[in-house]
């Protein structure tokens, strides 16, 4: 394959869907800037994930997908036409953006070779598998760098450095939410919910580690939607340092409040990568069973801690529904708390 060379293209990054895939996306970001730092880099994503994207120092540009999804025909022509790119990595494939892609005549058009329409609308397909990898996900992800040069995946290590370059934008938080990160000699946050993305570790187990936490002096912060809030809020200590957050906090409050806090537990979820990404202590929760497993899907970051129950859970090895994941003892899990 003839090597495509990047410097002074625009390159058109298209990852629309959820907060943790495209803050495993954005390292692919970093390696085209370190290899093309004249290159002009457009991350085309779906609205809510701007601020975690427009944080991230080697991306140029956004745009908005949803925007241009609520377009007719000819307008999101115009739009795609307008990012005046040479180049598009579909990164996550969409069809329609792979249509207008070609449509609106942008030189290379790279895509995987397992997706139908990539056929018909890409001009570069990499033939490699996810589901049963090996790599991580983010290391997969630069796969698709392979025309530009990319001779060897990237270690974790390495990929785990790239995450040095984000940094959320600055936002004040609600007053007694800032009230509270000031007073506290230490703080965690709970993630308990993960709208239905992955296997969740018990509510009662959150609860027993907050008393955990209460015991050796943290502040504790339960973060969420307001929707899942209203699933554990009548559950939550009456304590001045357990704060109640669901529901009050933008994006972009909730990524100043995990770059202030000091530990995060979650399952494998948005604001997990968030706290990866952010260099606190962030504890992972996970199941071992493929393809959700963490060496698939586990938070970059050099402070990043995982636990599952078993890493050798003979139910999840054979690829069977299992509930292990319950099994981690909140002792477990503040054993890992810094």
């Amino acid at each position: 394959m003839k090597q495509i060379n990047l410097a002074h293209k625009r390159i058109v990054i298209s990852r629309t869907d959820s907060i943790g895939d495209v803050m495993l996306t954005l390292p692919i970001c970093a390696w085209i800037k370190g290899q093309f730092p004249s290159a002009h880099i457009i991350f085309l994503g779906k609205g809510y994930t701007k601020p975690v994207v427009t944080g991230y120092q080697k991306v140029d540009e956004y745009i908005d997908w949803a925007v241009i999804e609520k377009e007719n025909p000819s307008e999101q022509l115009r739009s795609i036409e307008a990012l005046n790119a040479d180049v598009i990595v579909h990164v996550f494939p969409n069809k329609q953006i792979a249509k207008l892609a070609k449509r609106a005549k942008i030189a290379v058009r790279v895509g995987t070779s397992h997706r139908g329409f990539h056929l018909l609308s890409c001009n570069y397909r990499l033939n490699f598998t996810r589901k049963n990898s090996e790599f991580h996900e983010a290391q997969l992800n630069h796969e698709l760098l392979r025309p530009f040069g990319l001779h060897q995946l990237p270690t974790l290590d390495e990929i785990n450095s790239t995450t040095r370059f984000f940094s959320p934008n600055p936002v004040d938080l609600p007053d007694s939410i800032s009230k509270a990160l000031k007073s506290a000699e230490k703080s965690t946050i709970l993630h308990p919910k993960s709208q239905g993305s992955a296997r969740e570790w018990p509510m009662e187990h959150y609860l027993a580690l907050t008393e955990l936490l209460l015991q050796q002096g943290h502040t504790v912060f339960f973060t969420g939607t307001a929707k899942e809030g209203a699933l554990f809020r009548a559950s939550l200590p009456k304590h001045e340092r357990v704060i109640d957050t669901t529901g009050e906090l933008s994006l972009e409050q909730l990524m100043v409040l995990i770059k202030s806090a000091t530990n995060l537990v979650a399952c494998s979820t948005g604001p997990l990568h968030i706290a990866g990404y952010s260099g606190i202590r962030a504890i992972g929760l996970f199941s071992p069973r493929r393809p959700i497993h963490p060496g698939r899907w586990r938070a970059i970051g050099a402070n990043v801690r995982i636990l599952t129950f078993n890493d050798d859970c003979p139910t999840c090895a054979k690829g069977k529904d299992c509930d292990c994941i319950t099994h981690i003892s909140p002792e477990r899990v503040m054993e890992q708390i810094a």
